[in-house]
């Protein structure tokens, strides 16, 4: 059964969501000093977007960087993900080399998150465990880019990524008016209210779903992703932004609960 988790300090799956920031470096040495500079930053949680790295084809380029990384990222949650192009991203390799890419990851001494693409896998719950196994949780992940199905489609998706196992389910959708936006929060809170200890993460994408990005505290998304410089998703925010308004709902929905008691 799934449950919030602790990492490096960080809580995946409490009240208030982490601030993921991905890194879309192209070069090995521009993903290895951006990393450096989120670190000097303090920043909750990075994101490696290996499908954006030149050498994502090539395991032996992977490594060196994991290697070069590890010494810096040893306070910080890492997560390692490599986005399909059928998901938003772009990569485009086979699922195989995919699976290998994670495989590596997980066993590098610096990841502590892997990226699962659950319905692209051939079978999802089995890779999990594989991940599980080697030490590093696992996201089950979603992506839609061309609108937000239906409600009843919506629960399908993350009730079938619950009962893979993973640890986090992730699912981000594009809106096409606000009540694609008020739907996609309101079966949050729904699977939520289902699932309670399952950690969630749910994104409305583009300007339009902004404020999906800022509500997890009030709606069960538990990490949110802000950009610095550069985005890497539609809608994303920058993290410095995103970490004020964060702060700034927390504050008042605290004082507004010490107003209660």
């Amino acid at each position: 059964m799934q449950k919030p988790f602790e990492v490096k300090g960080q809580m995946i799956g409490g009240e208030r969501p982490v601030v993921c920031v991905p890194v879309t470096e192209y070069e090995s040495e521009d993903i290895v000093e951006k990393i450096r500079r989120l670190t000097e930053k303090k920043v909750q949680m990075i994101e490696w977007r290996a499908d954006c790295f030149s050498g994502a084809a090539e395991p032996d380029r992977v490594r060196q960087v994991l290697e070069q990384i590890r010494p810096l990222v040893q306070e910080t949650v890492m997560l390692f993900t490599f986005r399909t192009k059928k998901q938003g991203g772009k990569g485009t390799l086979p699922e195989k080399q995919i699976l290998y890419l994670n495989e590596i990851a997980a066993k590098s001494g610096c990841m502590d998150l892997i990226d699962l693409e659950f319905f692209e896998a051939a079978r999802p719950e089995k890779e999990i465990r594989r991940f599980q196994r080697m030490g590093v949780h696992v996201i089950a992940s979603h992506h839609d880019f061309d609108g937000t199905p239906d409600d009843r489609i919506l629960h399908m998706l993350l009730d079938q990524m619950q009962q893979g196992g993973a640890d986090v389910a992730k699912l981000a959708v594009m809106p096409r008016d606000a009540d694609d936006v008020i739907r996609l929060l309101k079966v949050t809170n729904d699977i939520k209210r289902k699932y309670p200890s399952l950690p969630l993460v749910t994104m409305s994408m583009g300007g339009l779903g902004v404020i999906s990005r800022v509500a997890g505290e009030v709606f069960g998304s538990c990490i949110t992703f802000g950009a610095d410089g550069a985005v890497s998703a539609p809608g994303q925010m920058q993290m410095e932004r995103l970490t004020a308004v964060l702060d700034a709902l927390h504050e008042s929905m605290c004082q507004e609960n010490s107003a209660k008691i």
